[in-house]
Formats: structure tokens, sequence, C-alpha cells
């Protein structure tokens, strides 16, 4: 087997000063495949947003080991793209020169770089909007955008805090189909974090439940659905019954209660399953 593209090994992570220093993830271990997309499913105040982070290399660890194709993550880097919940466009920038500032931080010649921004542009489904500013878009319009400037980047890792949290439900629907299409032609290694079940069970080839802080992985759900993927997915029995699984385990989990250990798919019961892979 290959090596993982991006590894996290036991890693601990603490946040606040002196005694108010608490523990938000501990000894987390996870691995990504090259061109994977996992999802990142727990409760709110887990960690998921705190591990991101770190993988962005935006906040330090306590101890353990991230590494990004076998080198170390030590700070923040244009390889590892970051899509937050709420838009961090440029007000005063339009839509073409918000895409097209990455490649201009790069040094990327205007007309080299508006040539790659106006075809992310039309790739999110925003072609005749790079004259517009963000003001002038809705919420998931900002989000198109926001999402063609990390991409024309080109980024190894994309890192993504639930994206679609703030969007009604249909916008949130067709924004997760949108990315389904994106990442099938870029096969980019995708992080995705979210509390909402149904939305990890789409996009996933594996999910990973995280249990109440401090977060821990507590199951891995390695999805039997093939791709593409439509909207009609969520009404198959065996995409209800993945989801009843991920209700119970975070139910057990937030309220303190004993869980056996879940049978992973596809294994005999007398498997004994590691959740830190």
């Amino acid at each position: 087997m290959s090596a993982p593209h991006l590894r996290a090994d036991r890693v601990s992570i603490t946040l606040g000063e002196d005694d108010r220093r608490f523990e938000v993830l501990h000894e987390v271990s996870l691995e990504a495949a090259r061109g994977e997309f996992i999802c990142l499913l727990g409760p709110s105040g887990c960690g998921k947003s705190t591990l991101l982070g770190a993988v962005a290399g935006h906040l330090p660890i306590a101890s353990g080991r991230l590494t990004l194709a076998g080198e170390p993550i030590g700070g923040p880097d244009p390889q590892r793209g970051l899509v937050f919940q709420q838009h961090t466009l440029f007000p005063w920038k339009t839509v073409l020169e918000n895409v097209a500032y990455g490649l201009k931080m790069k040094g990327v010649p205007r007309a080299e770089r508006h040539a790659q921004a106006n075809e992310f542009i039309e790739r999110v489904g925003l072609g005749g909007f790079g004259g517009r500013y963000p003001r002038e878009l809705s919420g998931g319009m900002q989000q198109r955008v926001e999402i063609a400037r990390v991409l024309v980047n080109q980024p190894d890792v994309l890192l993504m805090d639930e994206p679609f949290g703030a969007l009604d439900a249909l916008t949130r629907v067709k924004m997760q189909s949108l990315l389904l299409s994106l990442w099938t032609g870029i096969r980019t290694t995708v992080i995705f974090v979210t509390h909402d079940i149904d939305e990890a069970l789409f996009l996933a080839d594996r999910v990973l439940v995280m249990s109440a802080r401090p977060g821990r992985i507590v199951d891995e759900l390695v999805l039997p659905f093939g791709r593409p993927r439509d909207a009609g997915i969520v009404t198959r029995p065996d995409f209800v019954a993945l989801k009843q699984r991920c209700l119970a385990r975070l139910h057990h989990d937030v309220a303190g209660a004993s869980l056996p250990r879940l049978t992973p798919l596809g294994q005999p019961a007398a498997t004994d399953y590691r959740y830190a892979i």
C-alpha cells in the first residue's frame, strides 16, 4: 500500500492559558489517501474545526504528529486550502479579483491569472458574474466564489469547515452536488467538517465520527455508495441504516452512556476494529 497523503498520529490539542487550559482533542489518529473525501462528523464543540485548523497550520498541537506527503505540517500553506462556513471574500474586490488573488500573490501574470480565475468562475456556475462584488451576491453564490478562490490554487488538500451550514436546505443540497462535481474533476484530498449526518453520508468516501470534547474518533464508516451520487440516495435503505448507526453513536456518546464497539461495515462481529486508524 502507498503511504497516506495526510496523516494525524495521536494528535492532542489544548486551548486556553494556565489554569484555564483544557483539552479539545485527545490522541486523534487518522489517515487520508490522496484524492479521498473524508467527512468528520460530530457534535458541536467536539474539536472538528480545531483539528481542521491544525491541519491548515493555524493551530499548534500539544502532542502527536501531523504530516502531509510525509512532511511535518508546521504552518499555513496555499497547498492546504481552507473554506469556512462564512465567506472571507474581500468586499472591495470583484468576484474575478477575489478568485485571482492567490495567483496574484504567487506572481502569476495578470492575463494568465484572470484566465484561470474565469475558468473556475465558470466551473462553479457563476459565468458572467466576474465583475460583481460580494455584496451583490446571494449566500450560495458567495460560497461558490469562496470555493473557486481556493480551488484555483490547485491545493493538495481542501479543508472545508461546515461550508454550507449557513445556507437554506435547497441551496445546501445544490452546493453539495456542485462540490462533488468539482471534486470528481480534480480529485484533491478533502477533509470536510460537518455535524449534519445526511451531508456526511452523501459526500464522503469515509465518515469519521467524533466524540464529545475532548474529541476522539469513536467510529468509522466506509461508505458503500458508488459515484456519481444524486440526492435520491438519502431514501435508500442502506443510507437510512447508516444514518441510524450515526445517530446511535452520537446520542450515546453525548449522553455519556456506554455503547458496545460497533462492528465495521462488511466485517464479521469478531473483528477487533481499531478506530484510531
